[in-house]
């Protein structure tokens, strides 16, 4: 038996583990917890690590934090300095190995920052747009707790990240793997549409880490298949989203199966007033990092943004142009509101492109053979709902084209994401026609906002649309709910089934016949950095012996 085994209950006969939920998860009454309540930070621990360095180059780390508009929130705290270089990061040199291997020169503004405040221990709300390296943010540190606690994976993970896709939790799996595969860390992937069997087996082998989907997650906790006793490290991916689609109460079910003294970081793309009343429940003292404007929903700087309007016959031959006008085999993602035109549109691209669609409707074996086959660059072009909205990282998208505007500006911020990522730039192409009039205000607003060009034709729809619609920011109302099924009408166990209020827009025939398209595509040894001061390590031996 383990030095954790206390924290497992299990009957007598059989595998069941029962989950009974902790009593209180904002009291951490524990002496380690409390310097971080009272302000202070821990004392310095000897490493044989090198030591964090400040400076890259002759950038100050106010210089630095000025350039890439980063801002902290830690009352009565001083903020650790940002890692300007993987080499001051004192990391493992396996992990440092599998970075430099994916290319990478210096961590991205929220790697550098966050990295060093999650190493203390503290707790973590990150905000930062899409396509901003979140990902890595949380999951190397994540790595170096799993080696120092060194748990049985069997008796649960260590590591913890809830996620509202299917798609956005397996790609946190497979950075999970490419990164953690040398230092020998363990993960799988528990998300619905899928069947349990697998995901049963890889829990029984044990894993390290488990990034789930909250409504699978919860499946499994019923079913007692799984503990959740000995997660130290918790992590809400993409919180927004995550209560924008209704999850708010399986989280905070899932969450009572979590110990009170764990480190919890929140990583989200915008700072709502939901968002903040869930962080405020859940994590304790946290330190708030944030990139860029987070008052204010702004569009990455890094697409150039052409907006056009147009009718709805005309969208046919007008994308014909774009995709003529790209270079053979770039990557372009072509977003539709419906199930029902995406499979069209698929199909007509299909005849002269590399084409493939992804909606709600797909099973899970479909969704992962077309990302694959878009990722791989077989099928180049990827028509979808905004199933790939949020969570689809595929670095090298080119193109972006919204065949149909989105119920909101949102969304709109989110679909163009999907390209300009890791400090690449992109386009963005978005049909702008007269029953979409009622949002044209909020995006006149998202293109200042980002310095682009405004057309005449647009400007003119202000006036005729005002503010109709949806604001920029679906919680500037005092109104607006976030707690139930959001923009996506019926929702599953396991995420939305995307069966939405899309289905009510205004697109059906409206898109005339279709159009005609013209091709050109053809064993390690590891130190106690950081971590050593990490709160939950100091009470390993009081609380699990």
């Amino acid at each position: 038996m383990t030095c954790c085994s206390c924290f497992q209950r299990h009957t007598e006969s059989g595998n069941r583990v029962q989950n009974a939920p902790f009593a209180d998860h904002k009291a951490r009454n524990d002496p380690s917890f409390e310097r971080f309540s009272a302000g202070a930070n821990p004392a310095p621990v000897p490493s044989t690590n090198p030591a964090p360095q400040a400076d890259n180059g002759n950038m100050s780390v106010d210089a630095y934090r000025k350039k890439h508009e980063i801002t902290i929130i830690c009352p009565g705290r001083e903020a650790p300095s940002p890692f300007m270089s993987f080499q001051s990061t004192g990391f493992p040199s396996e992990i440092l190995r599998e970075v430099q291997q994916a290319g990478f020169k210096a961590p991205s503004p929220i790697q550098a920052q966050s990295w060093p405040i999650a190493l203390k221990g503290s707790d973590i709300v990150a905000v930062a747009k899409t396509g901003s390296g979140k990902t890595l943010g949380y999951l190397l540190p994540g790595f170096i707790l799993v080696k120092n606690l060194r748990h049985n994976s069997r008796d649960g993970p260590t590591v913890l990240v809830l996620s509202p896709t299917r798609e956005l939790a397996t790609q946190i799996q497979d950075e999970a793997i490419k990164f953690g595969r040398s230092s020998r860390i363990s993960s799988t992937c528990l998300y619905g549409g899928a069947p349990k069997g697998p995901q049963l087996r890889d829990l029984e082998r044990g894993a390290d880490i488990v990034v789930a989907t909250p409504g699978r997650l919860n499946d499994i906790l019923e079913m007692g298949k799984v503990s959740l006793r000995q997660v130290a490290y918790l992590v809400l991916d993409e919180a927004d989203r995550m209560l924008d689609m209704g999850f708010e109460p399986q989280i905070r079910k899932i969450v009572k199966q979590v110990q009170p003294k764990r480190q919890t970081l929140m990583f989200t793309a915008t700072w709502p007033r939901e968002v903040r009343k869930i962080a405020s429940d859940l994590l304790t003292n946290p330190v708030q990092v944030n990139i860029g404007n987070t008052d204010e929903l702004v569009a990455n700087k890094s697409i150039t943004q052409h907006v056009e309007v147009t009718t709805s016959f005309e969208k046919g031959r007008r994308l014909d142009q774009i995709l003529r006008q790209q270079e053979p085999g770039s990557k372009v993602i072509i977003f539709c509101s419906t199930k029902r035109m995406c499979d069209q549109l698929s199909r007509n691209l299909s005849r002269q492109y590399g084409a493939s669609a992804i909606h709600g409707d797909k099973s899970q074996a479909e969704r992962d053979s077309v990302l694959s086959e878009f990722r791989t660059g077989r099928c180049p072009i990827l028509v979808a709902t905004d199933v790939a909205a949020r969570g689809l990282d595929v670095k090298d998208i080119r193109v972006v084209v919204n065949y149909d505007f989105p119920t909101g500006v949102e969304d709109y911020v989110h679909r163009i994401g999907r390209t300009g990522r890791a400090g690449a730039t992109g386009i963005a192409y978005t049909f702008f026609c007269d029953q979409d009039s009622k949002y044209a205000s909020d995006l006149v607003k998202i293109l200042e906002g980002a310095n682009q060009n405004v057309s005449p034709e647009l400007r003119a729809m202000v006036g005729r649309g005002g503010y109709g619609g949806r604001g920029p920011r679906r919680w500037a109302s005092s109104n607006d709910s976030y707690g139930g099924q959001g923009a996506y009408g019926s929702q599953t166990r396991d995420g939305p089934s995307f069966q939405s209020s899309y289905n009510n827009s205004s697109s059906g025939n409206q898109y005339g016949g279709a159009p005609s398209f013209h091709s050109r595509y053809g064993t390690n040894s590891y130190s106690l950095i950081p971590f050593q001061s990490h709160p939950y390590l100091m009470n390993f031996h009081l609380h699990h012996s």
